[in-house]
């Protein structure tokens, strides 16, 4: 009887446990974003546009709507578009959707350390910590816009060295950018033509245009691709190097080490490692280090620089606009050198900023997020540890929001008369918990670098070229073609 009755009882609960599961997974797909139909294995993968995938999921959200399900592989992920829906799910419901999602290439490489890839506590840990050491470094206040207006001196002199000859902005742009960072992870800017300063950047170049490729997207939805040649094992070889780089670099600052004169984030770090040194549970380690150093220098460099050289070609496209902020750069500042707080007397010139970072669309997918917790959004469920792509490019390009958003248009950030008008759809940095650590950073080096580089030069095309290309590259950014340009001296 009692063996009776144990059976019974066994199978009750396999019955209960099954139809748990089964309205669990009812449930999952009744109320789950709709989406193109998947294959499997590829999921949606023969309907992406691999070199525009933003393309893609416009297209889709058209169809769709403004959240829909796309299958990348095996792999369900929810892709959210418009301004509305976007900021809504990052804002409003920040602690939803405010994990980051752990793309293989980078739980690979940092091990769930860092500052970009990281996850909860270190994650917390990391960017409280970051933050507060970047601000005391200078971010936002005047000893920054020191170091920037210095490497200003040192940009101009290499572009009038050039005395108006034909030259790829690319390199030097991207110096003068990481040099802003390196002063504040190393506590010096770097010369450069320093081979070592030189090879960082190509490293560094080269991995922002192959984590867009074919093969790095693959790997990240495909493990066994590990295991097979392509861009994804140059890419951690590079990233390898980069760390050989960087461990090298702060155990000369340990050597160095002074608790009462901290002069970079390294040093400061170290001292935090020191004070935490008994305690097991400290964030504060080597692998830390490391990780958020390399994702400073990285992230800090690519989207200062490859704005910077999209502003400079979209004044080479529309000259008469380029005229216009020179006008005002003349009337406002004259020969000085350009603020950050120059900016409020300057309208025309920050509408243009404005739009050449919501044009330029720099990181059109955002870093995938996912979901901390089972989620009812606007009407769809959305389960725990749901894969998030906030569609960035649909929010710029909001005909909601922007009168004209295909086009270079800076009145989009002007009133009738004249004035700057803030957009609250303007969300190049993202938004909510894991909006850019170094928004405010990235503001004041673009608008101090432009200003300075049109208040003493012109830029034009090379004799014989007729047409600046817009088109883009897709990497970890939205970078613009390589191009000759030529920097004409004002005076």
């Amino acid at each position: 009887m009692d063996f009776q009755l144990s059976l019974a009882s066994y199978f009750v609960l396999v019955l209960t446990l099954l139809y748990l599961f089964y309205v669990r997974k009812k449930r999952n797909t009744a109320d789950f974003p709709p989406g193109p139909r998947s294959w499997p294995l590829i999921g949606n993968l023969h309907i992406m546009d691999f070199k525009k995938p933003q393309e893609t999921y416009l297209k889709l959200a058209e169809k769709y709507g403004p959240i829909f399900t796309f299958h990348m592989g095996p792999k369900k992920m929810v892709v959210l578009a418009g301004y509305e829906t976007v900021r809504d799910a990052l804002v409003n419901h920040a602690e939803e959707f405010g994990e980051r999602a752990g793309a293989r290439m980078f739980q690979r490489v940092d091990k769930g350390m860092g500052l970009l890839f990281s996850q909860g506590e270190n994650w917390k840990v990391m960017r409280r910590f970051t933050i507060s050491t970047l601000r005391d470094f200078g971010m936002g206040k005047s000893t920054i816009e020191e170091k920037i207006a210095d490497e200003c001196v040192h940009l101009t002199n290499v572009l009038a060295s050039l005395k108006g000859k034909p030259f790829d902005n690319t390199m030097i742009l991207n110096a003068c950018a990481a040099n802003i960072i390196v002063s504040i992870l190393l506590g010096y800017r770097m010369d450069y033509d320093d081979p070592q300063f030189q090879r960082l950047l190509t490293l560094i170049n080269e991995n922002a245009r192959l984590s867009g490729s074919k093969m790095t997207l693959l790997y990240n939805i495909l493990p066994f691709l590990e295991l097979f040649p392509g861009s994804h094992q140059t890419i951690l070889k590079n990233i390898e190097e980069q760390r050989e780089f960087i461990t090298k670099t702060f155990v000369e600052h340990l050597k160095n080490l002074d608790e009462n004169d901290q002069r970079s984030f390294i040093d400061a770090f170290l001292v935090k490692q020191k004070e935490e040194a008994g305690n097991p549970q400290s964030y504060f380690h080597n692998g830390n280090l490391t990780s958020v150093v390399r994702n400073l220098f990285s992230a800090g460099m690519e989207t200062s620089s490859t704005t910077l050289r999209w502003g400079l070609l979209l004044m080479i496209k529309y000259p008469e606009i380029q005229e216009k902020v020179q006008e005002e750069i003349s009337r406002v500042i004259g020969s000085a050198q350009p603020l950050y707080s120059h900016r409020g007397q300057m309208p025309f010139t920050n509408a243009v900023i404005h739009e050449i970072q919501r044009f330029g669309d720099i990181v059109p997918l955002s870093l995938t997020h996912e979901t901390t917790k089972d989620v009812t959004f606007k009407g769809y469920f959305i389960p725990k540890g749901t894969f998030i792509i906030p569609l960035l490019t649909s929010v710029l390009r909001d005909k909601t929001q922007f009168e004209r958003p295909d086009d270079f248009y800076p009145n989009h950030f002007l009133d009738g008369n004249g004035n700057f008008m803030k957009k609250e759809a303007f969300m190049p940095f993202s938004a909510g918990r894991r909006a850019c650590a170094g928004e405010t950073l990235a503001k004041m080096e673009f608008f101090i670098f432009f200003t300075s580089l049109l208040q003493k030069f012109t830029f034009r095309l090379p004799p014989g070229v007729t047409d600046v290309d817009l088109s883009s590259i897709f990497g970890i950014t939205n970078a613009p073609k390589q191009q000759m340009m030529c920097a004409l001296p004002r005076f």
